[in-house]
């Protein structure tokens, strides 16, 4: 197989799992399962994002009537994601490969620590040569806990990791350049990182079974290969995806890559839900951080700070309208922070090393 890449993190749509009538399609989890393998055997490092647990659990028929859709989406998932991980698990033993899972929240993301720590795991897993199956733990994760959907945690995980590519499969074909149910609408196969998405092309089909459209996984799709990191959507529907994808054989919608970010800035550009604060920043600082050289944040820059956060927390970067420009982990505490506004001579409050200009 010819592909420049050498770890790749797939991600699978709960619409791809599903049949029409919202039950399991084993037939195409087994076809996929398959696929992975010879990529496997190919000689890449294959990491795989699963949706699905809420749709394996619908089909056990109970709670369809329940007036409380958290508490539906909870047993739903909680018995689903042990039915689907002992259905890939089947497969994958069919194959000779072991598989493993790892269900996390949006939380567990918030600590860098954490973060290593999840790093870690994924890591000792496949370099014993096991399959970690990962998703998002559906039983526990409600409201603000969320992610968007396993997109965002996809893009997170494959940044974790240092992926050379994020394959996300959904039941179309990529990026369209309106709604792909119109006749006028043709694929859209390639994307810059900092070209600009009309709002036309925002109007995707959401999935019948999932949280997330495609709106989601172009915003998602445009972070990610900003960060290094190529991201590929295609139809996970159409047999042989994998291969033809990473061939470049099949008419999909490829985002082509920034120059690659360090580990630090990959997290930081994932934490936008976690900022402890915010910090607005004057015309100069915005230009400073935007501009083509290595800058910090520097007090001088610094017009207010709403919130407190100790050091180590992540915090926005905003302009005066409001705007984020960046993402940055604090060096002090905002007590120390808020004494030195305005300040010239004082060491930075975000390191250039710790920042992430959005």
């Amino acid at each position: 197989m010819k592909t420049p890449y050498q770890k790749i993190v797939v991600k699978v749509g709960s619409n791809v799992l599903s049949q029409e009538n919202g039950a399991p399609d084993l037939y195409r989890m087994k076809s996929l399962v398959q696929q992975i393998s010879a990529l496997s055997q190919a000689g890449l490092e294959v990491i795989l994002v699963s949706s699905g647990a809420v749709a394996f659990g619908r089909s056990y028929g109970l709670m369809m009537d329940a007036k409380d859709e958290i508490a539906r989406r909870q047993v739903w998932a909680s018995l689903g994601q042990v039915k689907m991980i002992r259905e890939y698990q089947k497969f994958f033993e069919a194959e000779n490969m072991l598989c493993s899972q790892v269900l996390v929240t949006r939380d567990d993301f918030r600590s860098r620590r954490h973060y290593l720590n999840i790093k870690q795991c994924i890591t000792q897993l496949t370099a014993q040569g096991i399959l970690p199956i990962i998703n998002e733990n559906d039983a526990v994760s409600v409201t603000e806990l969320m992610f968007t959907d396993n997109d965002e945690l996809a893009g997170l995980v494959a940044a974790m990791v240092g992926a050379d590519a994020l394959i996300i499969l959904s039941n179309v074909a990529g990026v369209y350049s309106g709604n792909p149910r119109e006749a006028d609408s043709v694929l859209v196969e390639k994307f810059h990182p900092d070209e600009s998405i009309s709002e036309s092309i925002l109007i995707g089909g959401r999935s019948s079974f999932g949280r997330g459209g495609m709106k989601t996984k172009v915003y998602l799709a445009r972070k990610t290969a900003r960060l290094g990191i190529a991201v590929h959507i295609a139809d996970g529907t159409h047999p042989d995806i994998l291969r033809q994808v990473l061939e470049g054989t099949t008419p999909h919608t490829h985002f082509i890559p920034s120059d690659t970010k360090d580990g630090r800035k990959k997290w930081i550009a994932h934490a936008q839900h976690f900022t402890a604060a915010r910090v607005t920043i004057n015309e100069g600082a915005v230009k400073a951080l935007q501009s083509s050289h290595a800058n910090s944040l520097l007090p001088v820059g610094i017009t207010a700070i709403n919130g407190n956060f100790s050091k180590g927390d992540i915090i926005e970067l905003v302009n005066t309208a409001g705007q984020i420009i960046a993402l940055g982990r604090a060096q002090y505490a905002s007590e120390l922070a808020q004494e030195r506004i305005g300040e010239n001579h004082q060491k930075p409050l975000v390191h250039y090393d710790y920042l992430y200009v959005v």
